[in-house]
């Protein structure tokens, strides 16, 4: 699995919307997801900045779902609440990771290296 994260911004009083579509998610848009190779979602905000992070089958699993029909249809609802870079482009950030740990698979650091986990 791969780690993904990055932020997004809303437009100011987007919270209560984005939140009531993300509470009532689609079912066909989870099977996307699903098919897509997306294995878990978690979106956190501190309005209006979003901060998403997911485990992915592969580096390709967002873009496969980005070209989807239902996906295009999620984003009309989603685009008037999002906030936009002058690209006309969602304005979003992707993270790099700096720390992981699994403490069942946790290892100490071995001199002068990283650990394992």
């Amino acid at each position: 699995m791969i780690r993904f994260a990055f932020t997004m911004r809303l437009k100011p009083g987007g919270l209560a919307e984005y939140r009531h579509w993300h509470d009532n998610i689609w079912p066909d848009l989870v099977k996307e997801l699903e098919a897509a190779g997306i294995r878990n979602m978690t979106i956190f905000e501190n309005d209006p900045v979003l901060f998403m992070y997911s485990e992915v089958e592969d580096e390709g699993a967002w873009d496969r779902l980005w070209h989807t029909e239902v996906h295009d249809r999620w984003s009309e609802l989603m685009n008037p609440l999002m906030a936009f870079r002058d690209d006309g482009i969602v304005d979003s950030t992707p993270l790099r990771e700096v720390f992981h740990m699994e403490p069942a698979t946790w290892q100490p650091p071995t001199e002068g290296g990283r650990s394992d986990g």
